[in-house]
């Protein structure tokens, strides 16, 4: 167990250099008609060595590309993106297994499980939706932090917006109540330049993705096929689905 551990840890300082040199040569990515207010980021962590790491924008968009954005299926789509776009920022070395009621988040391969996520759980209204994953286990997550509340989110959020003939939504990651085994193990600074700066460089990058309406399809178009029905009732929705 201790060499994977070391193994881990090297192959995650190697991905937070390079997703770090990748984002400053690629440079910032405009979208025509599109404003995207600087990412921000508040990362913390408690005395008892949970972390609280929040990331945000906001995205201006007219009116005739709102639709596309805001719509009941959109929150389902917005998490299979984020976990595709986590394996396409490091080139395939981390990848997302689905079962019926998990999601495992592995290093190359599914016997290597980094993270351990249970079914996301959604919740929608008419200008507000949540995707939130429930932490369980995994090689990154410390023991007293396994089977908790810990959780990792998408919210997205319809904000007024005074600009004639624009929309303004809030896109936020947030990871709660997590134990990473690297502070655990390794120590806070340790955690923060490795782990910690992979998560938010990966979360910035997704947020400049759904800026430019990039969104993948979901596996299992659950929200797709119910869309029209939903929209109609207006009401709020409640459930579990495959991204």
């Amino acid at each position: 167990m201790v060499w994977l551990i070391v193994l881990v840890v090297v192959v995650v300082a190697a991905l937070a250099l390079a997703i770090t040199l990748v984002r400053r040569l690629g440079g910032p990515m405009e979208v025509a008609g599109v404003i995207v207010r600087d990412p921000t980021d508040d990362t913390r962590i408690d005395g008892s060595g949970a972390v609280r790491s929040v990331q945000g924008a906001d995205i201006v968009l007219p009116d005739r590309l709102f639709g596309e954005l805001w719509s009941t299926e959109t929150l389902e789509r917005l998490a299979r993106t984020y976990w595709s776009y986590l394996t396409y920022v490091t080139l395939g070395v981390i990848r997302v297994h689905y079962t019926e009621g998990e999601r495992y988040v592995c290093l190359l391969f599914k016997r290597f499980k980094l993270l351990t996520f249970a079914a996301p759980e959604y919740r929608t209204v008419a200008d507000h939706g949540v995707v939130r994953w429930r932490i369980d286990k995994g090689l990154l997550v410390a023991q007293r932090g396994r089977g908790r509340d810990g959780f990792l989110e998408i919210e997205v959020r319809r904000l007024d917006c005074d600009v004639p003939g624009k929309q303004r939504i809030n896109v936020e990651v947030e990871v709660a109540n997590f134990y990473p085994q690297i502070a655990n193990r390794l120590g806070r600074w340790f955690y923060t330049n490795t782990q910690s700066r992979i998560h938010v460089l990966v979360t910035h990058g997704f947020l400049r993705r759904v800026a430019h309406r990039e969104l993948d399809e979901s596996v299992t178009g659950k929200y797709r096929r119910r869309a029209a029905g939903d929209e109609r009732g207006g009401g709020a929705v409640a459930s579990k689905a495959q991204p």
